[in-house]
């Protein structure tokens, strides 16, 4: 039905473009931007005459072989400067969520701004790119046709936002496999950006991109300058600059962030709550000798007399006195809500509170981006040319998210609130409040209350992470001999990050064994140093929002607000050479060669801080990672690769390729690729390829150490005793676990190898019409993954030595989720491209459609074991969100003066989420939808074209037309705490904004 649909709106948009026709490629406001045009690639390349042979032909992303673009056997998508105004696109990151090729994983900044874990931890500010949805580090982004230094946090993928927008001339994607020309990485396929060469004069842009709401703008401003003419003069020197802000969006600015949505089957999972909901806890010899309120143990809470009226539950799940009879309701505090423990599978929460993370969660986090580049080209000895280009960026963003969560425990931090002089009014509501139901807990009056707590006035939990980026290239390239050419270069690029703890850090004032440790900081009048001097004393009081100035006073004494937390650095040294020109004539055309020789040093180092030493004070809930420091880590590779182009009669062409990796690390690799191109008819042309890949682990998937966290969630039962791992608490079988979880990297990974195959037909009747479908088929093997909890749960039988158990209880306690060579991927689909265009009324009309099928994604996690159930269009918490139809349509029209144009952009539904109760069946809920809704907004844009001159260029747009809200989706996820109501890898949560840019060339 959803993919009958999809396929509908494909059909009508294919159909607009046919009726249409094309519009041919022309410069418009010299120096602001370059048209779109009816060509395979969808737009008319225009380079410099260095770069192109005399029949124009160029180097296009995917060979070392110079050819044209609009007649090459490669499936590549050139992005022009017009497609990115149509579109108001102010940063890589929004580019690359355009391209309906890309996946849909969690790479962009409003999917990182929660809690995470696993792959998507030390992504601080980065966003990447994932062709075809093989994951961020299969592929591979180029600047220039030259590799850039990967996120010195992550050390995995590069951070596209590093690249200098301003002097972007095009972006070329390579839609197919290039490990044979380009080595590791380059599975998912290949986007280089290409900046201008022989920029002359000076160039200015603004541009602003404000929400209806007013909250989560963004601005750009840049600048452009160039001198000389390299055809007359022998030289060029230029230089741009730009600079981008996006302004912080919070959930709780968007109603549809909204975890309190019981009828559709979404309610939270946090019982730490603004005012505090009471727990149960066993005795602490140094600070509660004597018991909690609660009791401890289950056994005791049901012989103390905390067994919920009318049933045989203790109520050990929480009691929150809001949610008591006679209480004021949970919904009373802002973001609060009742426990919904049919949904959760959680009866023994039946009187506890929850609250929103969401609404806490940053939406759009606020970065700041400066970049930049300069670049000199001189012409020596006639026909030679040597250039130098330095580019760099500098990159502020601020991670911010949900407030930290308190939780008393025997262990590392023994806290509960006492009753002293302080504290007996609040001490005593809550008691009596309890006791009214519960009147066992008499017996218990005096003892500390155990709590989990929600501390708003913390403050939000901030991560400040600055990344610098630098790279220098020297490069030289010209004539060998009769038609032989040749390029060299020699690079040099890093990327350097550093995060800092910003607000909501503080000390914990424990040692690991629960005592108070005397290295932190003590608060005056505390009881004890840290947070846990604050609350056994009193000073801090958990069940109120509204703390007292002397208690802010206390807990701004013991911040932590701008220790470092962790720093990386990348470095890739890469010198290259290359030649290439015509061998013999054959019946087609001349057989030409290109052979090449690289080598690149790329060196990674990570540290911890000294603050997560031994000898240093805690900070409580600091993402420290120590146990993953490295030192110096570098891996060399050697590499020489060759490339043949026959066009063995006329119409029919043969490429064959060859690369040779030596890595010092995994040894040697040879991959091959084979690309026919068939032209029987001049309008029709067939293409296709194979091609085997491959990828190497990154530095932390290797040496990371180990991480032990708690599971925090509570939708995980024992696979082994619960057949399907669910809870159900009709099953004593299927209580639910909260065992410990490893992470880390593992010395023993291996590589990926993967075989791509790609089949496609072109068909351009006429100049001003072309349409392509391509064919493309990924086959991965030994898969670097890191699976989830619930993926191991389901597939328990596979990976028994993955679950660890108490050696006398044989309980659940440990999961192991470190990174393994984990079975195979098998991914296919189609990519779908149509543009058509015809003049009339003064001008001329163009419409057109990029869109991607989805036909197969299937994995298995071992070598031996079948494969699973399709993943297309089925929700998942990590990895790719594999939809089935993705599609971008326009339709515009353009005369001298003026560029209208409208664009859909459809993003197909997908299997939504259900939590335990609707998952194991034991509840239903009347709104829950089973399908999330397809996501369709569109923009409009309107140019002015030659305004005053011919170089000035005003864009005035809107995003998001109709103010589409993401659809309802139940991404909440109890461990991590990210998601909510909607899906940030799929939608923009800005909702309707206007758009303003202006161009002007002197």
């Amino acid at each position: 039905m959803r993919a009958g649909r999809a396929m509908m709106l494909m059909g009508g948009s294919l159909l607009a473009a046919v009726m249409a026709g094309t519009a041919g490629a022309q410069t418009v406001s010299e120096g602001v931007t370059t048209q779109e045009a009816a060509t395979p690639t969808g737009v008319a390349v225009q380079t410099t005459s260095a770069s192109k042979a005399e029949d124009g032909e160029i180097l296009v992303t995917g060979s070392r072989i110079k050819r044209d673009p609009n007649n090459s056997s490669l499936p590549l998508q050139i992005i022009s400067n017009a497609e990115l105004e149509r579109n108001a696109i102010a940063s890589p990151e929004q580019l690359i969520s355009l391209l309906t090729s890309n996946g849909t994983g969690a790479d962009n900044l409003a999917s990182n701004a929660d809690v995470t874990t696993g792959a998507q931890r030390g992504t601080n500010g980065l966003s990447a790119a994932n062709l075809r949805g093989q994951g961020s580090a299969a592929t591979l982004v180029l600047l220039n046709s030259r590799r850039v230094a990967a996120h010195g946090l992550s050390g995995a993928a590069v951070d596209v936002n590093q690249i200098p927008f301003a002097a972007i001339e095009r972006v070329e994607v390579l839609k197919d496999g290039a490990s044979a020309i380009y080595g590791t990485d380059a599975i998912g396929g290949v986007i280089n950006f290409i900046t201008r060469t022989d920029y002359q004069g000076v160039g200015a842009m603004g541009a602003t991109d404000v929400t209806e709401q007013g909250d989560g703008n963004i601005y750009r401003v840049s600048a452009i300058a160039g001198y000389g003419d390299l055809d007359d003069q022998g030289f060029n020197v230029m230089g741009a600059i730009a600079y981008r802000w996006n302004n912080i969006l919070r959930g709780s600015d968007r109603d549809f962030v909204n975890g309190n949505q019981p009828d559709r089957g979404l309610s939270v999972d946090t019982r730490g709550t603004p005012i505090a909901t009471a727990f149960p806890l066993n005795r602490s010899a140094l600070f509660f000798p004597n018991g909690t309120l609660l009791g401890g143990t289950a056994t005791a809470q049901v012989l103390g007399g905390l067994t919920i009226p009318g049933t045989t539950v203790a109520a050990n799940g929480g009691i929150n006195p809001l949610d008591l009879p006679g209480g004021a309701g949970c919904e009373s505090m802002d973001g609060g809500m009742a426990y919904d423990d049919a949904l959760w599978n959680n009866p023994s929460a039946r009187y506890a509170c929850a609250w929103d993370t969401g609404r806490a969660a940053v939406i759009q986090q606020p970065i700041r981006t400066l970049t930049y580049l300069a670049r000199a080209v001189a012409r020596v000895a006639d026909d030679h040319q040597i250039s130098l280009e330095v580019t760099g960026s500098n990159a502020s963003s601020a991670k911010l998210f949900s407030n930290a969560q308190v939780s008393g425990n025997t262990t590392n931090l023994q806290v509960a609130y006492p009753l002293n002089g302080l504290t007996a009014p609040t001490y005593n509501a809550v008691y009596n409040a309890i006791a009214a139901t519960f009147p066992a807990v008499s017996a218990n009056y005096g003892k500390p209350i155990a709590f989990r707590w929600r501390c708003l006035a913390c403050g939000p939990r901030e991560y400040a992470t600055d990344t610098k980026t630098l790279r220098v290239t020297l490069a030289a390239e010209g004539p060998l001999w009769t038609d032989w050419d040749y390029r060299a270069g020699g690079s040099y690029a890093r990327s350097e990050s550093s995060s800092l703890l910003g607000s909501g850090y503080y000390y914990r004032g424990t040692l690991n064994n629960g005592a108070y440790d005397p290295s932190a900081p003590t608060a005056p009048g505390a009881a004890g140093p840290g947070l846990a001097g604050l609350l056994n004393s009193g000073i801090l009081n958990p069940f109120t929002v509204n703390q007292t100035d002397a208690a802010l006073a206390a807990l701004a004494s013991v911040s932590a607000e701008g220790s470092t937390l962790y720093g990386g650095r990348y470095e890739v040294k890469q010198i290259d050479y290359s030649i290439a020109g015509p061998l013999f004539r054959l019946p087609g055309g001349k057989a030409q060669l290109a052979a090449g020789v690289d080598f690149r040093s790329e060196t990674y180092s990570f540290n911890g801080s000294e603050a997560a030493a031994a000898a240093a004070p805690v900070i409580f809930l600091a993402a420290f990672d120590n146990v993953n420091a490295l030192r110096r880590r570098n891996r060399q590779v050697k590499a020489a690769y060759t490339e043949i182009l026959l066009p063995l009669f006329r119409g029919f062409e043969l490429t064959g390729a060859l690369r040779v990796d030596d890595y010092g690390d995994f040894g040697t690799s040879t991959n091959p690729k084979v690309s026919v191109k068939y032209r029987p008819w001049e309008p029709l042309m067939f293409r296709g390829s194979f091609s085997t890949g491959f990828r190497v682990p990154t530095f932390n998937q290797i040496f990371n150490g180990l991480t032990d966290s708690p599971y925090a969630g509570r939708d995980l039962a024992d696979p082994v005793r619960c057949p399907g791992g669910v809870p159900n608490t009709t099953n004593p079988a299927c209580t639910a676990v909260q065992p410990n979880i490893y992470t880390g990297g593992n010395p023993d990974l291996g590589p990926e190898s993967a075989r791509m195959f790609s089949a496609g037909v072109v068909f351009q009747p006429a100049p001003k019409f072309s349409a392509s479908v391509d064919f493309w088929a990924i086959n991965v093997d030994d898969t670097i993954q890191l699976l989830t909890e619930r993926e191991l749960i389901d597939n328990a039988a596979l990976f028994a030595d993955r679950f660890r158990r108490d050696p006398v209880t044989n309980e659940l306690t440990i999961i192991d989720r470190r990174w393994i060579n984990a079975g195979a991927r098998r991914t296919q689909g189609l990519e779908l491209t149509a543009r058509g265009g015809v003049d009339g009324l003064g001008g001329s009309f163009l419409a057109g459609i990029d869109g991607t099928y989805m036909l197969k994604r299937r994995e298995k996690l071992t070598e031996n074991s079948p494969y699973g159930r399709s993943l297309i269009g089925v929700f998942s918490f990590a990895g790719d969100l594999s939809l089935k139809w993705k599609h971008n349509a326009f339709v515009s029209y353009t005369n001298e003066q003026v560029t209208v144009a409208l664009t859909q952009l459809y993003r197909d539904g997908y299997r939504n989420q259900a939590l335990p109760g609707i998952a194991a069946g034991t509840v239903t809920r009347p709104g829950f939808n089973a399908y999330v809704k397809p996501y369709v907004t569109y923009n409009l844009a309107v140019s002015f074209l030659n305004l005053g001159n011919s170089a000035t260029r005003l864009t005035l747009g809107v995003k998001n037309l109709f103010d589409v809200d993401p659809p309802f989706a139940i991404t909440y996820d109890s461990n991590t705490g990210s998601g909510g109501a909607w899906e940030p890898r799929v939608a923009d949560p800005r909702g309707r904004a206007f758009t303003v840019q202006a161009d002007v060339k002197f």
